[in-house]
């Protein structure tokens, strides 16, 4: 996508993006957990980690896996001047997201319909988000307000 998003009219039902991947470093996670307050020894004591937890390594917060994949979604531009607002998301958790994991994001447009502005309508997505071994770590379905072309 070059610098200009994809109007509400242009979007399809069925039409499918993917991002590029990313790696989740431990530091990331670290930052993460300390900015959020997320002192749960799950995800700030190694030594716990290493002997309490069935992942024996640091495991991302579901929510920094969506922050994310809504930062990969953003990076492909499809809502690059056109993205208006967030509507909802409903999000389902399938599996961790490990220290040293790379993750991308498989985009699918499932739903659109107007709204009672003429300049914006509403696009649902699917958004699969998958590790480097092919496996779907998360599932979301998000609700966009998206600028209409006219606009």
């Amino acid at each position: 996508m070059g610098a200009a998003g994809v109007h509400f009219e242009e979007f399809r039902v069925g039409d499918r993006y993917r991002t590029l991947g990313r790696t989740v470093a431990e530091y990331e996670i670290l930052s993460f957990v300390t900015l959020t307050g997320f002192t749960e020894p799950l995800f700030m004591d190694l030594e716990y980690i290493q002997r309490e937890s069935v992942f024996k390594t640091r495991v991302a917060p579901g929510v920094l896996t969506f922050a994310i994949a809504e930062g990969l979604t953003i990076q492909t531009g499809i809502l690059h001047g056109t993205g208006l607002a967030l509507l909802s998301y409903d999000v389902r958790v399938l599996a961790p997201v490990l220290a040293g994991d790379t993750i991308h994001v498989e985009i699918e447009v499932t739903d659109k319909r107007e709204t009672k502005k003429a300049d914006r309508g509403v696009v649902t997505f699917r958004h699969r988000v998958v590790n480097q071994r092919g496996e779907a770590v998360m599932e979301a379905t998000i609700a966009r307000m998206v600028k209409r072309a006219a606009a």
